[in-house]
């Protein structure tokens, strides 16, 4: 750990790493010295907008984000170290995958950013899917382009350029029409063999927009794909001017490739190497798995991305985990408060999340599900959270925790038993993030037990997307010859992390196997549920 001393002579010398991340509702800016950790940060607070039926963020407002979470970490430079932030050895953009900017020959805005969140390309996902025999979701650029195209919209002959939010913002930093392989996959499927996007595809959608006669091929409007530590260029003097209005950061800073939120994530787990991943479980869960092949067929349950390296990755992402479980807790709050007892929730959650553990393995006939909201991977528009038990079920606290905690990664073990059972993909450990691990040892197990696979927890991990970029800025400029993403971060990032494995107990293994054939089962009460719009 360096002193204070160090990392103000760092940062003063310009040896300092920036990645920002725009997030859903944070942006957020960290500063990293060279021992790779977070020695200073800022951050800005924006809401998505909804207009004219569309889900945004207006341009304005993406740029005064970018300023605002920069001012923030510089005041925080000066607080700490009494240092200006001139210059940086090297920086990084990430943001939320996917969705649509589309821009014409003079670099104009065509219509509103198209942000993920929306779900209005329900027919051009269908026809890719089919044509391409290849999953492509909702919220994919190209999804949004050939929605324009099927709804007629006027500004498609105009486009130039398409990207992403990472995307825009680097080359409004740098002038590069670029993106990282991570954030690549969720505009246009990605060839694992050449690591760009697929020749076939790409060939396949022109065929299928060639009645229209536009002025473009779907090759000449996607950015660049560039992989971790390749060159992406290096911050121009407008980009300062809109990074940094002060004109106090110098230019020239070099910047890696702009990524997506799942690879900076990815960055910030260690779970780059093949045979590995992880899963973030909190509000949603979302497990992300890296291949050593490509699957066997499509899944409308799986989706395909990549690694900022290029490797192929299959992620399973689910709307409900923690949220009926905290409510639950909550009750059990109500209830201590009501007998006038003062209640600390840490010791709540430890208290009742490890009580748990000394439940049958198989809930002990219980039945839960955790759906506030619809759920694809079972296939619910809409949910309705249920606690279920037949008079034979054994019903103590014990199993009753259980339950909820099982029924929390319920949906999630849906979609990776496809990964694992019928793609037999092979995983070495995974890595776990988020608030259901916070209890040291519960989440870790459930999870372990679930997937048949040993799980990590790090400290380290609550860093975030922001730290993620960081790490992949650093390996541009810090890289040895021939030293790999996955080298890096375990030789150089977290050789000295500190954290704990578990592996998987069979006697959990079996039971949650129990648990999902009447979890499967039970879908049908889950649909009665909905129908009868209790």
């Amino acid at each position: 750990m360096r002193n204070k001393e160090q990392i103000k002579e760092a940062i003063s010398a310009g040896r300092a790493v920036l990645g920002i991340e725009f997030g859903s509702t944070r942006i957020k800016a960290v500063l990293i010295d060279e021992d790779k950790s977070p020695v200073a940060s800022g951050s800005y607070d924006w809401e998505n907008q909804y207009v004219d039926h569309i889900w945004t963020y207006s341009m304005e407002e993406i740029h005064k984000g970018l300023q605002g979470c920069y001012s923030a970490l510089v005041k925080d430079v000066e607080e700490q170290y009494g240092v200006k932030l001139t210059k940086l050895a090297a920086m990084g953009v990430s943001a939320m995958m996917h969705g649509y900017l589309a821009f014409d020959k003079d670099d104009n805005l065509l219509v509103p950013f198209r942000t993920w969140r929306n779900t209005i390309t329900g027919e051009a996902s269908e026809k890719l899917t089919e044509l391409f025999s290849y999953h492509i979701p909702q919220r994919w650029s190209i999804a949004h382009l050939y929605q324009a195209v099927l709804n007629g919209e006027e500004h498609v002959k105009d486009v130039r350029f398409i990207t992403t939010l990472a995307g825009y913002i680097h080359w409004k930093l740098t002038g590069q029409k670029v993106i990282g392989s991570g954030d690549a996959a969720g505009m246009f499927p990605i060839d694992i063999e050449t690591k760009d996007y697929n020749s076939r595809m790409l060939n396949q959608f022109d065929d299928l927009v060639a009645e229209k006669a536009y002025p473009w091929k779907i090759r000449e409007i996607l950015p660049k794909v560039l992989l971790a530590g390749d060159d992406a260029g290096c911050m121009s003097e407008e980009g300062v001017k809109l990074l940094d209005p002060t004109g106090t950061l110098a230019a020239g800073t070099p910047m890696c490739p702009p990524e997506g939120d799942a690879g900076t994530g990815m960055a910030a787990t260690n779970s780059v190497a093949v045979r590995t991943g992880n899963v973030s479980a909190g509000t949603s869960v979302f497990a992300m798995a890296v291949l050593e092949k490509d699957l066997t067929k499509p899944y409308e349950e799986i989706d395909l991305v990549t690694t900022p390296a290029g490797d192929l990755v299959a992620m399973v992402h689910c709307n409900n985990c923690t949220s009926d479980l905290n409510a639950w807790v909550g009750l059990f709050k109500e209830f201590a408060e009501s007998f006038g007892m003062d209640v600390d929730m840490n010791k709540l959650f430890g208290t009742l999340y490890n009580k748990a553990l000394e439940g049958d393995a198989d809930c002990g006939g219980l039945l839960a599900y955790n759906y506030f909201s619809g759920e694809h991977i079972t296939g619910f528009d809409e949910g309705r959270p249920l606690f279920v038990r037949s008079p034979e079920s054994k019903f103590n606290l014990a199993n009753f925790m259980r339950v909820h905690l099982y029924t929390s990664l319920g949906a999630l073990k849906t979609g990776m038993d496809i990964l694992l059972k019928k793609e037999g993909v092979k995983l070495d450990r995974m890595m776990g993030h988020g608030g259901l691990f916070k209890t040291k040892g519960v989440g870790q197990r459930i999870l372990a037990g679930a997937i048949d696979t040993p799980v990590y927890v790090m400290e380290t991990a609550g860093e975030g997307g922001a730290w993620g970029i960081a790490l992949l800025a650093d390996y541009l400029v810090n890289k040895e010859e021939g030293e790999s993403l996955t080298d890096y971060l375990d030789n150089k990032v977290f050789h000295n992390a500190e954290g704990s494995g578990m592996d998987p107990v069979a006697e959990d293994v079996e039971g949650y196997e129990k648990f999902m054939e009447k979890y499967t089962k039970g879908l049908a009460i889950e649909r009665a549920a909905v129908d009868c719009q209790i």
